[in-house]
């Protein structure tokens, strides 16, 4: 009788991200788990991390040579936010990715290590395989959730397929004179930034620096692309999407104050719902936000269902929990400052202090 198998020792270690074959592993796993991401992808939070002078870090368990657990992250510094672990960085997803010969705990326990070395107070894993609640590690069920829904089979269909109330907002933008160019051109990024740099200072959030657009979109290649709607030959609304495992997932997108009056938005997530499956997509996924706000009450419009989200933080002991919350009464006084700001102001500070928000 052949003796029972034993399989060997999980052994956690950080990833080595300089070199091409480590990452072309941690590709290949993340294409083969069914739990793999866009923001597990190197291509993210490398990308990210190099964009914004953070650091890009990986912790891999492995058995003998197979790679049972990966948990990519971003260490994010911020003069106003603090220091942090983001799993990952700048996204709505990552977390640890782990299959059936993982032992979770260590990896956690990696994790915790990693970040008191590097003076990290804060980890944040947004989704994926998450600890138990603990004295240190803290589990928020209900501030956020995912709206995902499957395409329809056809242009009639898509716009049926919209509730009646929102569908006839969509007619109204298909009547108005307005133009869509979809492409990743230094022209379309160009007209893309300037969109969402209006937006994110009408919203009170300092906009990203354009590094970390243009290098998501450089490192997905094929796998985004930018849709912008024109009026009258000036860009109102446009939207930066990936693309991943049949899905599409508008991004990094906003409007004019224009767009409001031209129904340029909704215009631009009905043209963008025909493009995707017009690439062979057949899952629209909408993203995350936050319970009960506007984004998603006006998802829901369209009839996309909530679907809760479980993201766990860990707070090193001894240390206070990270303020990040635009809905924090200290945040929302500054969100208001911040839309007062001239749009010229805003632009030229906001990176600066939106590359560490993480």
């Amino acid at each position: 009788m052949n003796a029972p198998f034993v399989p060997l020792s999980a052994q956690v270690r950080l990833a080595d991200l300089a070199d091409p074959n480590e990452i072309a592993r941690l590709e290949a796993f993340v294409a083969r788990h069914p739990h793999g991401s866009p923001f597990h992808r190197p291509g993210w939070f490398v990308a990210v991390a190099k964009a914004t002078g953070n650091r890009a870090l990986a912790l891999v368990q492995e058995r003998g040579d197979q790679i049972v657990a990966f948990l990519p992250f971003d260490a994010i510094h911020s003069p106003v936010f603090g220091r942090l672990l983001a799993s990952t960085g700048f996204a709505v997803g990552g977390g640890l990715l782990a299959t059936q010969y993982a032992d979770p705990a260590s990896v956690f326990a990696a994790a915790e290590e990693l970040a008191l070395r590097l003076s990290c107070p804060t980890i944040e894993l947004r989704g994926g395989v998450l600890p138990p609640s603990s004295e240190d590690w803290t589990l928020k069920t209900r501030s956020h959730a995912n709206f995902a829904r499957p395409l329809a089979a056809d242009d009639e269909a898509q716009l049926l397929d919209i509730p009646r109330k929102q569908r006839a907002e969509v007619r109204r933008s298909l009547a108005m004179d307005l133009t869509i160019d979809i492409g990743t051109s230094e022209a379309d990024r160009a007209a893309h930034y300037s969109v969402f740099c209006e937006s994110y200072r009408n919203l009170g959030t300092p906009v990203f620096p354009r590094a970390l657009l243009d290098a998501v979109i450089d490192a997905f290649g094929e796998d985004a692309d930018i849709l912008t709607v024109r009026y009258q030959g000036a860009a109102v609304a446009s939207v930066i999407s990936l693309y991943y495992r049949g899905a599409v997932m508008p991004y990094w997108g906003g409007g004019t104050w224009d767009a409001r009056r031209l129904r340029a938005n909704e215009r631009m997530y009905y043209e963008l719902m025909l493009h995707a499956r017009r690439r062979g997509c057949t899952m629209f996924d909408f993203g995350r936000s936050k319970t009960d706000s506007g984004a998603y009450h006006y998802k829901r419009n369209w009839g996309f269902e909530a679907e809760p989200l479980t993201y766990a933080t860990w707070t090193a002991p001894g240390s206070a929990r990270r303020d990040a919350d635009p809905i924090s009464s200290k945040l929302s006084l500054q969100i208001r400052l911040w839309q007062r700001l001239p749009l010229g102001l805003a632009n030229r500070i906001g990176p600066m202090i939106a590359r560490g928000i993480g």
